[in-house]
């Protein structure tokens, strides 16, 4: 037990110096002290450099006597300074050693203003690439000086002329030097071309004898060579007679009207130029800074805090072997002899059939005989399952953008689609959309991709069993495989508190949630509500954001704050795209309802612009729940198998959905059309290895956090204290004033508070006789004119 104690000892001693030291050296402190440090240091190297050209003859017989103290050096900084100067200018790089005491100098800035140890780490790397150039490029020019050159230049050009000569380092100096130069002012052949003198050309107005023709008119043309008096009189013989034998010729006519058209063009034009200088000037500052900071720093990385991040590899997802579809040719021969058959019985004649065959259906495309009514071919739908013993029958006439109907008939064995397949193809991996979601496979076996962000909303719905949280699961991986934590958060709703559990691993990855929640995925009413209006918040902020950066979206808004246009000092931030996942949609409408109806209904309409989409899924499509408002913003929707055609109608507006077989059957409609597609199954098991994955990485601190949010309560009108007022009372007293806008979310932006604080703070501006009362969805009213009456005011409180 005594040794156990020491040991703990050791290890608890061993654990407080080791976080002594790190926070030692993430002292503020400690970054001080050290850029000073620096800075002085290269201002000490400076001044040894300088002195050592002076007084180098006279030191050099006493540096090797640096522990006698009765030997004296002329260097200003003494034998310290004489040594240093020797080692670095002699020994080293001669001349251009004066680089060095000018890093260190800017090194120390960098630290004592905090700058990045990006640009640090930029001007070091290009410093010592020139101070090597200039001290090879020295010792070439002066090959007897050692001095300017240093040993170093001068060995590096002994070596080099043995290998290649004087004329190959001269020509390696040179082509490192224009390589540079090109690289750094962006050279191009056009920008070259644009540069070099133009020849001058001689004034169009003259006019060569080939430049006459048939009509008698006279060419603008340059002609190569100078016209004789005698070509201009042959010139003028050539044109009089004609003129004189057609004087009513329509050339004339031309020749008339267009000087009247070139009068009035480049007046339009000139109107036009000076109204684009004006703008390009008012804009080229802003531009050029922003160009300025894009070259010196690069453009800005979001996902740098987590840069080591791993995105989750395919052999997580289990292989299923292989899923090549089989073909049945008896089947298909049978299938398609039954079809021909009951359309004979009702007199309907077949010009044309042929089949495609899908993971789990087969399509079939016949092309009836003229004269066939469709309406007659889609009410045989029974018939035909039945002459067929087949679930699921499914006729589609005629199918968009072909002439033929299509019957969709179940394959007797059906074929999984798994998750990796569906992720592995190319279209997934190369795709260039936003938020893509790989859904599954379409009857023709093609990769179903599309873009969240272009829908910009997804309503599923399905009976108990048939697909939905699969659905969802696919949505979800497909985002985790494709975005990085800093490009995507998630809000994950899950009423019934086991189908999203799995995701609480990725919290401080992906998931976003209120300040005050402990669980990032939430399963109560209350808290749904809460999240909800939280969006609302969230939305109309970036809106703001958006107003304020004159951008119409967020990849607008995001490319502009990449490349250092929108300063973050001014509120600005990169916006991640935020998902909203609610798994049971009609649970929370019979318990909530018109609380969650309305804020849905209000990110359904406005949220697409600022990065904020909609994912909702129910098994119980009925009107009462997808009303006409959140249908009308929902245009892409997911149909399950459901058990009515009534339920069909609600969620397609067609039929279909009840004619599924189920096991992830699904119709997908994108508004112009109904695509039938094999979901992509994705396991429980392989959801939890892909957490564990992302979950075991290293992570932002917290979760994603939502703007805070409490129900809107009426002002106590009780008057608080002076001493209990908040520190940012009259700063807020201002802002209300400024704005004359009495509202909590205007504090929330303007001083960056929570909703909490905010709220408190309005309460006690309401106390203080500065706003109004409550007065529900409406902005408090504000009481007070202007600021000099706010100061009188508050002088007026303090007894001043």
């Amino acid at each position: 037990m005594a040794k156990k104690k020491k040991t703990t000892t050791k290890t608890a001693s061993k654990t407080k110096k080791k976080n002594g030291i790190v926070s030692f050296l993430k002292s503020k402190q400690t970054h001080l002290v050290f850029g000073i440090f620096l800075a002085l240091f290269g201002i000490f190297l400076l001044v040894s450099f300088l002195s050592f050209f002076n007084t180098w003859k006279a030191d050099q017989s006493q540096l090797h006597l640096f522990s006698d103290r009765l030997a004296e050096t002329k260097n200003l900084l003494g034998k310290i300074g004489a040594n240093m100067s020797h080692f670095f200018i002699y020994k080293g790089f001669g001349v251009s050693a004066f680089i060095i005491p000018f890093l260190l100098f800017f090194s120390g800035l960098y630290i004592l203003f905090n700058i990045s140890f990006k640009a640090m780490r930029t001007a070091w790397f290009w410093g010592v690439v020139f101070m090597i150039w200039l001290t090879v490029a020295v010792g070439f020019f002066f090959p007897k000086n050692a001095l300017l050159s240093g040993v170093i230049g001068f060995e590096i050009n002994d070596y080099l002329i043995d290998f290649i000569g004087k004329i190959g380092i001269f020509l390696i100096l040179l082509f490192t030097a224009l390589a540079y130069v090109i690289s750094k002012f962006k050279v191009t052949p056009e920008s070259l071309k644009a540069n070099l003198p133009k020849r001058m050309t001689k004034s169009s107005k003259s006019v060569g004898i080939d430049d006459i023709t048939d009509e008698g008119y006279i060419a603008e043309t340059i002609p190569e060579k100078p016209i004789s008096e005698l070509e201009l009189k042959v010139a003028k013989k050539k044109v009089e007679p004609v003129q004189k034998q057609e004087p009513k010729v329509v050339v004339k006519e031309e020749v008339k009207v267009t000087p009247n058209k070139l009068e009035v063009t480049p007046t339009v034009h000139e109107e036009v130029k000076i109204e684009v200088e004006k703008t390009f000037e008012e804009d080229h500052l802003v531009e050029s800074l922003s160009n300025k900071l894009v070259d010196d720093f690069g453009e800005f990385d979001p996902t740098l805090e987590l840069s080591e991040f791993k995105f989750p590899s395919l052999d997580l997802l289990k292989d299923y072997g292989n899923e090549n579809i089989t073909i049945d040719q008896e089947e298909l021969e049978a299938n398609k002899d039954k079809i021909v058959e009951t359309l004979n019985n009702y007199k309907i004649g077949i010009a044309n059939i042929k089949a495609t065959i899908g993971p789990t259906v087969t399509l079939y495309e016949i092309v009836p005989e003229a004269g066939v009514r469709i309406s007659k071919i889609k009410n045989l739908e029974d018939d035909i399952a039945l002459s067929l013993a087949a679930l699921g029958i499914r006729i589609v006439a005629p199918i968009p953008g072909k002439g033929t109907i299509g019957i969709e008939v179940p394959n007797k064995n059906s074929t999984i689609v798994s998750m990796k397949s569906v992720l592995s193809t190319q279209k997934f991996q190369t795709s260039k959309m936003e938020l893509p979601l790989a859904l599954g496979k379409t009857i023709s076996n093609e990769t179903f991709v599309i873009d969240l962000a272009k829908m910009p909303h997804l309503l599923m719905a399905g009976a108990t069993g048939q697909g939905k949280s699969v659905g969802l699961n696919a949505v979800l991986t497909s985002l985790l495989y494709k975005k990085h934590p800093a490009e995507v958060k998630f809000v994950l709703v899950d009423p019934k508190k086991v189908e999203l559990t799995l995701f609480n691993k990725i919290e401080r990855h992906y998931l976003a949630k209120l300040p005050d929640s402990e669980d990032a995925i939430i399963t109560d009413t209350t808290k749904v509500i809460h999240t909800l209006n939280s969006l609302c918040i969230e939305m109309d902020n970036r809106y703001d954001m958006l107003k304020d950066a004159y951008v119409r979206n967020i990849k607008e808004y995001n490319v502009k704050f990449k490349t250092r246009k929108l300063n973050p000092e001014n509120g600005h931030a990169f916006l991640p795209y935020i998902v909203l996942v609610i798994d049971e949609f009609a649970d929370l409408i019979m318990t909530a309802g018109k609380e969650v109806e309305t804020p849905i209904a209000r990110l359904a309409q406005l949220a697409r612009a600022v990065g904020i989409h909609l994912i909702v899924a129910t098994q119980r499509p009925s009107v009462n729940v997808i009303t006409g408002i959140i249908k009308a913003n929902f245009p892409v929707r997911v149909a399950f198998r459901v058990t009515s055609k009534i339920d069909s109608r609600t969620i397609l507006d067609a039929q279909g959905a009840d004619q599924l077989i189920g096991k992830g059957d699904m119709l997908i409609s994108t508004g112009n059309e109904v695509t039938r597609l094999q979901c992509a199954f994705v396991d429980t098991p392989e959801v939890d290895r892909i957490t564990d994955f992302i979950g075991s990485q290293r992570a932002y601190a917290s979760a994603h956090m939502l703007p805070e949010y409490v129900g809107e309560e009426s002002g106590t009108g009780i008057d608080i204290d002076m001493s209990d007022r908040d520190e940012l009372f009259e700063d807020a007293c201002h802002v209300i004033v400024n704005a004359q806008q009495g509202s909590a979310s205007l504090l929330q932006r303007k001083l960056k508070l929570g909703y909490n604080r905010a709220g408190r703070i309005i309460d006690q501006l309401e106390a203080a006789g500065i706003v109004g009362k409550f007065e529900g969805s409406k902005a408090r009213q504000v009481l007070v004119a202007d600021i000099l009456a706010l100061e009188q005011l508050l002088k007026d409180e303090k007894g001043l």
